[in-house]
């Protein structure tokens, strides 16, 4: 007999899912990312707009609408990718969408530090979500031999927006001032929203485990906001006095404390087992050394086009997009070289080249403006080690990581990106708090230094890379997703 089918014979026709198509997926992914990438690289050149418009406000206390930020933006992503990963990759991208892009109306809308920080921290939020999500929907539409590629690409984004955001910043602060960048964020969330909700597939974990420890999470936070707290102050308060060394030394305690929890409880904020991969191990702190180093430059940068040689916001940015392109142009062909000869043999070179841009800046910028033949061969040099650094640190992370890993796995990386960007910030803050026309050049190159420093420990870190770490991980397969975008998993 044949079997009777359960489909009533005048049932309309069912159409079938509709294919995945990764590039697609990837444009997308690409698009939200660039949008919270874009939004950093503004905020550096908006800086000066924002302390202008609330001048009763020292240099140490407006750094913090930068710090709050990658603070919130660093505790948050690993729990941020747990849930991505547990409750829907592409739910918690659109959620990640939707608070990003509200948070940026109340950024633009804010009438006093206070709320622009705090509106900053719910912007974070939003980032938290929105990142790693990004980062593993892109892992699991594309095949092994293509993650490599395509994590390069996502990364290309990031470099893209680094290098029109100087630009696009200087236009719309000297334009509309500076809550014009927060406005921006609008259409780019609002197109991405639409896209990413007919286009992006659900993913999540094969097997479910319990939300991470919310304690950890909270004991995390306030490790890192104490330690950034000493160090931002410390120009103010001076290094050795009371109040500096508490706020460290509490921020050190509050560490531990969250390095012991983490290690007891059954699931911790943060999976410390991951660092037990070698790859993962030193490609995290790699990723630390050289973001420091990173943020460190692009944030003297502005502030020495602009104070320094008096350049205007607009003809700063245009300053500095010649490094940045280089890395726009270099890092698709990079991630293919990545696939071939693997991470280490390009993340090796990649810091020195770094460190040897920071050289140039010591040994021949001068007080006197003379781009062409001071900042630019800099900036050239910096671009080159950039492209041959940022994106591959992200792939040799996750290689060899297990499927239901594979958002938490990413989130623990770009949260030590977080983690370096916050101190790269704090240290900028101490080393040109108070300077001198007298001093400002020595301050400039103790930044400089840093930077120079940041680049060969990234290479060091990366020599202890295992050599045949060619490939990233297995492509995942991953579950389906059953329940409909707007119910509870």
């Amino acid at each position: 007999m044949l079997a009777m089918s359960s489909v009533p014979p005048d049932a309309p026709p069912v159409d079938p899912p509709p294919a995945v198509q990764p590039y697609a997926v990837l444009g997308i992914a690409s698009l939200a990312s660039f949008m919270v990438f874009l939004d950093t690289q503004v905020l550096f050149v908006a800086f000066d707009d924002m302390r202008a418009s609330f001048p009763e406000v020292s240099f140490a206390a407006m750094s913090w609408t930068l710090s709050a930020y990658t603070i919130a933006l660093a505790a948050l992503l690993v729990p941020a990718g747990r849930m991505a990963d547990r409750f829907g990759r592409k739910r918690t991208f659109l959620a990640g969408l939707v608070a990003f892009t509200l948070a940026s109306l109340l950024c633009a809308v804010a009438t006093t530090p206070a709320l622009l920080v705090l509106f900053r921290v719910l912007q974070a939020v939003g980032a938290a979500a929105l990142v790693p999500a990004s980062l593993a929907i892109v892992l699991s539409v594309f095949p092994t031999s293509k993650v490599p590629a395509a994590v390069a690409i996502w990364g290309a984004i990031a470099a893209l927006a680094a290098a029109i955001g100087p630009t696009i910043g200087g236009l719309l602060v000297d334009g509309w001032g500076w809550r014009a960048v927060f406005l921006v964020n609008l259409p780019v969330g609002a197109l991405a929203l639409v896209l990413a909700a007919r286009a992006v597939p659900e993913s999540r974990e094969v097997a479910r485990t319990r939300f991470p420890d919310p304690v950890g999470i909270l004991l995390l936070t306030g490790a890192l906001s104490l330690l950034a707290l000493g160090i931002v102050q410390s120009d103010q308060w001076e290094w050795v006095s009371a109040r500096t060394i508490g706020a460290l030394v509490a921020g050190l305690v509050v560490l531990a404390v969250f390095v012991v929890r983490t290690l007891r409880h059954p699931h911790p904020a943060l999976d410390l087992t991951l660092f037990g991969a070698r790859s993962f191990r030193w490609a995290n702190i790699a990723t630390a050394a050289f973001t420091i180093g990173f943020t460190a430059m692009f944030f003297a940068q502005v502030i020495f086009l602009t104070e320094v040689w008096g350049y205007s916001i607009v003809k700063t940015g245009v300053a500095m997009m010649p490094g940045p392109v280089v890395v726009m142009v270099l890092a698709p062909y990079f991630g293919r070289l990545a696939g071939r000869v693997g991470q280490r043999t390009l993340l090796v070179p990649g810091g020195l080249v770094y460190a040897a841009s920071g050289v140039w800046l010591i040994s021949q910028v001068e007080v006197t403006p003379h781009y062409a033949s001071q900042m630019l061969p800099g900036a050239l040099l910096a671009g080159l080690g950039v492209a041959l650094v940022i994106p591959h640190l992200t792939s040799a992370a996750v290689q060899g990581l297990p499927a239901d890993q594979l958002a938490a796995g990413s989130a623990v990386n770009q949260a030590t990106r977080q983690l370096g960007a916050t101190f790269g910030v704090a240290l900028t803050v101490a080393l040109l708090g108070s300077v001198t026309p007298a001093t400002v050049l020595d301050a400039f190159h103790e930044v400089w230094w840093m930077l120079v420093v940041c680049g060969v420990l990234t290479s060091a870190a990366a020599l202890a890379l295992p050599r045949a770490a060619r490939a990233p991980a297995p492509a995942p397969t991953l579950e389906p997703a059953v329940a409909p975008i707007g119910e509870a998993a």
